[in-house]
């Protein structure tokens, strides 16, 4: 086999789409719908997806994405399907900026030891401001919050290797049930963060949980390059995307990591059906979901829930001045320069946010020869599957473009190994107080 495909997939209830919970193909309640993920997810295993993912935010209002109004804490979920699925990784998101890392520890350790070495944690700093008013703190500045998050990162890591892989002994003739030479304490103290350690969890089967990390601001790309094992990129053209990919691996290569060791994965939405007009009519029906109204709402979300119904909406994209720099930064710079070089009206900006056309539309032939030129042109590393309508897109992707995969011998339903670093080409998480690795493990 050439080189072989990887898919993660987001859970993020009905699908991406701000009214994907209208939709018929699924229930409408499905952001809360315990039966509906455990369904998703063993579908996904079932076909290789190497991973899902679960996305998270901290702050709603009234305008909030209706499926953001009430929905699973990722950890939460994660667990209910680590316990009934046996081989597809588990990914959530946490944020740095508004949680405790001794307590994130414990918990990804945890969730790493339920499924046998298959989490993730998808590292945010938090864009939204109003997430400040549930958490009874200031809202850190960008800049300051990957400050924090390079510490935190630094804690949790270090956590992680308070124990050897073989530092628990239960020996209960001896009556020891640890060496005490290959237990370790942090005793960490830096600017944010002062924990002393040791972690309550060992080491799992991977070493450590996979970390993940979304962004390409220059402080997300320099928090990548030293930490991140995989990147989620919004998203964009082939040449954007390969230009993303490429500072991202210059990053890890800056901190001394090999280029591979940081993979890509652009999210990618596609609609697929056996025809070209097949696939048009179903972004017709998901497109028609919505109202100006709506997608004004949501465009909203991006710029701090900036209320753009005070404007003409066949008009020219306002001026905002700084309205959005501390939240959604990367998104909102592009959108803004999108709106500016096309002279597009606001009404066309809204509808395409919350509607956006995939170039990733059409059938599942024409869908798996684009996949495999992004992978064999070195853009990316694999893909983020994020359906606008989530029963409907993954069925079809399922039915019409893994067998396409499979013919041209460039994917197969057989995961391999058992932890997720297996699943993504990625070595065993050694520790940083022992120089040899244990019998087994996979090492690179």
């Amino acid at each position: 086999m050439s080189r072989p495909i990887t898919f993660g997939l987001m859970l993020h209830g009905a699908g991406g789409h701000m009214h994907s919970w209208k939709h018929p193909s699924g229930p409408a309640d499905a952001s809360v719908n315990t039966d509906f993920y455990i369904e998703q997810t063993r579908k996904a295993e079932a076909a290789g997806i190497a991973f899902v993912f679960v996305a998270d935010g901290l702050y709603i209002n009234e305008k909030s994405i209706p499926h953001f109004l009430n929905r699973f804490e990722p950890m939460t979920i994660l667990s209910a399907l680590a316990v009934r699925t046996s081989k597809i990784g588990l990914a959530g998101t946490i944020s740095t900026s508004y949680s405790d890392p001794f307590t994130v520890a414990r918990q990804l350790a945890s969730l790493d030891l339920i499924s046998g070495g298959r989490a993730a944690w998808n590292v945010v700093t938090t864009p939204l401001e109003g997430t400040a008013l549930n958490y009874t703190r200031a809202h850190p500045e960008h800049g300051e919050r990957y400050q924090i998050a390079d510490e935190y990162l630094q804690v949790t890591q270090g956590l992680w290797d308070s124990w050897d892989g073989d530092a628990i002994l239960r020996d209960r003739e001896t009556g020891q049930f640890f060496d005490p030479e290959k237990l370790h304490t942090l005793d960490f103290k830096g600017r944010y963060f002062s924990v002393a350690g040791p972690l309550n969890a060992p080491r799992s089967a991977q070493g450590q949980p996979v970390i993940f990390q979304a962004g390409t601001s220059d402080a997300g790309i320099g928090l990548a390059g030293k930490y991140a094992d995989g990147v989620f990129l919004n998203p964009l053209s082939r040449e954007e995307t390969a230009t993303a990919t490429a500072r991202l691996k210059d990053a890890a290569q800056a901190h001394g990591r090999a280029r591979d060791a940081l993979k890509t994965f652009p999210g990618f939405s596609p609609i697929v059906a056996a025809t070209r007009e097949e696939a048009e009519a179903k972004y017709a029906a998901i497109r028609n979901l919505l109202t100006l109204e709506d997608a004004l709402a949501y465009l909203g979300r991006f710029f701090d829930h900036h209320d753009f119904s005070q404007y003409d909406p066949d008009g020219p994209f306002p001026e905002l001045g700084e309205i959005g720099r501390n939240s959604f930064r990367s998104t909102t710079d592009r959108l803004k320069a999108n709106a500016r070089e096309k002279g597009l009206s606001l009404r066309e900006v809204a509808l395409l946010a919350a509607t956006p056309r995939s170039e990733w539309t059409g059938t599942g032939t024409e869908i798996a020869e684009k996949i495999i030129d992004w992978i064999d042109g070195g853009v990316v590393d694999g893909f983020i599957l994020g359906f606008a309508v989530a029963a409907q897109g993954l069925e079809d992707f399922i039915t019409h473009v893994v067998p396409e995969l499979e013919a041209r011998g460039r994917y197969s339903r057989t995961l391999a190994g058992t932890t997720l670093r297996d699943h993504l080409g990625l070595p065993f998480k050694e520790s940083r107080y022992r120089a040899e690795p244990l019998p087994g493990t996979k090492t690179g």
